[in-house]
C-alpha cells in the first residue's frame, strides 16, 4: 500500500472555503479504483493548514498522478496556497487501518 500525507498551507482568505475548493478533486480521487482513502483534516493549531491523508493500492498512485483531475488540480490549487505543499509518501506493509495496540475500547 502507498501511504501519502500532504500538508497544505492555504492563504488565510481561502482557508474556510478549502473544503469546497478541493471538493471536485477529492470526489474524483475517491472514485479511482486504486484509492483506499482520501481524507482532509484541518489543523487545530493553525486554521490555514490542512493535511491530506491518502492511500492507494500498490498500483494505484501512478494512475492517480496521471489522471485528468490531478492535472487540473495542479493548475487550480496554487492560486490558493501560501507555499508548495509538503509531502511524505511511502510504500508500507498492510492493506488499511488497523486497531491501535496501545488503547483498547470495550
Amino acid at each position: 500500500m502507498i501511504l501519502i500525507n500532504v500538508k497544505f498551507a492555504i492563504k488565510p482568505e481561502h482557508a474556510d472555503e478549502w473544503p469546497q475548493i478541493s471538493r471536485e478533486f477529492t470526489e474524483a480521487t475517491r472514485a479511482e479504483p486504486g484509492n483506499k482513502w482520501f481524507e482532509w483534516s484541518r489543523s487545530v493549531e493553525d486554521p490555514t493548514t490542512y493535511v491530506l491523508l491518502e492511500a492507494f493500492d500498490d498500483d494505484g498512485a501512478e494512475p492517480h498522478v496521471r489522471s485528468e483531475h490531478f492535472a487540473r488540480m495542479r493548475e487550480v490549487f496554487p492560486q490558493y496556497l501560501v507555499s508548495t505543499p509538503l509531502i511524505v509518501s511511502r510504500q508500507v506493509d498492510g492493506d488499511g487501518w488497523e486497531p491501535m495496540g496501545e488503547i483498547s475500547v470495550d
